[in-house]
């Protein structure tokens, strides 16, 4: 297993991005400005955009894995490599749909509740989007601190 820095063109690994934020203006607005990391084990099986927000503050943006790879600690492992990467990350944030799921995951990472944006799905996306059924429209931000 091996997670390596993207540093030629990012949009190759677009359908994989699409995974985690499924409209691609939204991805545009921080794709360039963030570091990619890909996670291959005998091929892609994740990736993850991370932006530096402030000293100490890390963001991120976007993370997945394929579909098929989901559930055997590939998002945990590239999570723990970010804190490692980043030994200055004193605070790691991600915004997220409320869905059970997906702050189930953040949990088992470490990650606890911040604060919500009202309306956030439905202020800045085109369509409705939805996640294990439900729609979602507050965007739930998490923290992990160390």
């Amino acid at each position: 297993m091996n997670i390596r820095k993207i540093t030629g063109d990012k949009k190759e690994y677009i359908d994989l991005l699409l995974l985690a934020d499924e409209q691609e203006s939204m991805i545009d607005q921080y794709l360039e400005r963030g570091e990619m990391f890909v996670l291959d084990d005998n091929g892609v099986k994740g990736e993850c955009v991370i932006t530096r927000e402030a000293d100490g503050v890390y963001e991120l943006k976007n993370i997945a894995v394929m579909p098929n790879c989901q559930r055997k600690g590939y998002g945990k492992r590239m999570i723990d490599f970010l804190f490692s990467h980043y030994p200055d990350c004193k605070t790691m944030l991600v915004g997220t749909g409320d869905c059970h799921s997906i702050l189930s995951f953040y949990n088992i990472c470490g990650f606890t509740e911040s604060h919500r944006i009202k309306n956030f799905f439905i202020d800045n996306y085109d369509h409705l989007i939805f996640e294990d059924g439900k729609q979602l429209v507050d965007m739930v931000y998490l923290k992990r601190e160390r």
